[in-house]
């Protein structure tokens, strides 16, 4: 039987990479699933999960490259960038196969490494990830500035920034806003291009390239991503899930639902 501390101790760790340094944090031993958050967040989005997930596999929650504690390089953010940095994590670490979630942005950028590593990738999970197609990349569902606030010398920039969000979590989830707050304001002055990346994302040719099993849920709130686990299931045939509560932070509000439906997947994967 494993340690028990070991399992639920949160382990961080960095990795070199052209870019810079790549930060991680990881829980438990085993089979080895990478966890991708969503922008402009960092590994704290899988605060909660990862010592559920962690009681029965290896679970690694990144930073995103530009995001958290990682290397924050100049130039556009692309969804290939994002990619690019995971990629050179996963060598870092020495997955040879791995079982891969990515939440909103980070959904994205696991169906472009799903698609390059193909069967090195033994089960994808994409949770509330945008289906990027051309309606999307032409603006029709806008967002506007989701994250944006312009600094101001008496700080209510700051307040402005926790009510800009403040519909996403519920009453007794403060906590879990506090730490979007402090995750937005470490790339303040670039806080809405991973969702401008997302946008740009050409995804159509690389859907065909994904040979893992995957599971598209999301939270029955999460009204901007609901409606992509039709495209989904239709683009890759593959199944749905809406999970029983939640809106934007399902990993935060739903942490045990969230992780016991990444552990039932990996399982399935697995038979």
């Amino acid at each position: 039987m494993r340690d028990k501390t070991y399992t639920t101790t949160l382990r961080k760790g960095y990795t070199p990479s052209r870019f810079g340094q790549l930060h991680y944090v990881e829980c438990g031993s085993g089979e080895p699933v990478l966890l991708l958050h969503q922008t402009p967040r960092s590994w704290t989005e899988y605060l909660d999960v990862l010592p559920l997930v962690g009681d029965s596999y290896r679970a690694i929650a990144m930073d995103t490259l530009g995001y958290g504690a990682s290397a924050k390089p100049t130039g556009p953010h692309t969804i290939e960038r994002f990619a690019n940095a995971a990629e050179e994590l996963v060598e870092a670490l020495g997955l040879d196969r791995f079982h891969l979630v990515g939440h909103h942005t980070g959904g994205v950028i696991a169906v472009e490494l799903a698609a390059r590593l193909q069967y090195r990738v033994a089960s994808l999970i994409l949770s509330a990830t945008p289906f990027v197609d051309d309606e999307k990349r032409a603006g029709a569902v806008p967002h506007g500035r989701v994250d944006h606030v312009d600094p101001t010398p008496d700080g209510t920039h700051l307040r402005e920034l926790w009510d800009k969000r403040r519909a996403f979590y519920r009453p007794g989830e403060e906590a879990a806003l506090g730490r979007y707050v402090v995750d937005a304001l470490t790339v303040l002055d670039r806080v809405e291009e991973g969702h401008e990346a997302v946008r740009r994302y050409v995804m159509e040719p690389r859907l065909p390239q994904i040979t893992a099993r995957t599971l598209a849920v999301c939270a029955p709130d999460d009204h901007y991503s609901l409606p992509s686990l039709a495209k989904f299931s239709a683009a890759l045939g593959c199944p749905t899930r809406v999970l029983s509560d939640g809106h934007v932070a399902a990993p935060e509000q739903v942490p045990q639902e969230f992780a016991a439906t990444v552990v039932d997947w990996i399982g399935h994967s697995c038979t």
